[in-house]
């Protein structure tokens, strides 16, 4: 199946395959959020802070150093300016000033990915914008345009069925749904607010279960016990949980004990 589609049906007899990805780079000076080094020795696609919700220069060229030592997929984690906040309070940017941020970051992240002899091989948005563009057509455009402004057709990495994905269609950008086997998911397929009591799920043989899910029958309990389709080509390892590589290196064990292929959707 073309990568332009949401997610992967599987078919019989052939073997599910699955792409991890993790956000790295996200510390800022001597401040240090995620082991970049240990999760890069995990995952298949490196979601990269670009300087406005996490990052700067010197980690920037640092994690694309290592990504592309070890082969993993490069990707751009574009977020709303708010270092302060995580990228994770709700802004309201104007969509041209917001497309032409988009561009910046992905243009900063290009340079560096270069250096290191790699590419940008995707976009995805981070926290607040990420969650803006499930269902705002007027942000989801403005990532949009700020993709096609920084050149090469790049694929966006994000939520199923979302207003982001449907920009990107339209723009003729190819599309790859994502899963989060650690959040909790409402009936809707979408994700419950971090705000919300149990929206972040930590006990590891839970998340380990929900990502075979995800991987093999495309599928999740929703927060009421319903089951939801979630129909996704990436699998997302947060990187700023505690634990995190730890917890990675069981997720890929059990995927691949379980005949689930890992490799990146670029």
């Amino acid at each position: 199946m073309s990568e332009r589609s949401e997610g992967v049906t599987a078919s019989v007899g052939v073997p599910p395959v699955i792409d991890l990805n993790a956000d790295l780079g996200e510390g800022f000076g001597r401040w240090q959020l995620t082991d970049d080094e240990a999760l890069l020795s995990v995952v298949t696609s490196a979601n990269v802070a670009c300087g406005f919700h996490a990052g700067d220069p010197a980690t920037m060229r640092r994690v694309c150093e290592l990504a592309a030592e070890r082969g993993v997929v490069i990707g751009a984690q574009v977020s709303y300016r708010d270092l302060a906040g995580f990228g994770r309070r709700a802004m309201d940017v104007p969509p041209d000033e917001l497309a032409a941020e988009i561009t910046y970051q992905i243009g900063a992240l290009e340079v560096f990915a270069r250096a290191a002899g790699a590419r940008v091989g995707y976009v995805k948005p981070h926290g607040a914008l990420y969650n803006r563009c499930v269902h705002d057509e007027e942000q989801a455009r403005a990532v949009v345009d700020g993709i096609r402004a920084a050149g090469g057709g790049l694929p966006v990495l994000g939520l199923p069925g979302s207003r982001l994905h449907e920009a990107a269609a339209r723009a003729q950008l190819p599309v790859t749904g994502e899963a989060f086997a650690d959040r909790a998911y409402t009936p809707e397929g979408t994700l419950v607010p971090r705000r919300e009591p149990g929206a972040v799920i930590h006990d590891p043989d839970e998340v380990v279960k929900r990502a075979l899910g995800m991987a093999r029958d495309q599928a999740v309990t929703a927060r009421d016990g319903r089951r939801v389709a979630v129909p996704a080509r990436s699998l997302c390892l947060h990187g700023d949980t505690p634990g995190a590589a730890d917890l990675a290196r069981r997720v890929r064990s059990e995927l691949t004990a379980a005949g689930v292929h890992v490799r990146s959707f670029v």
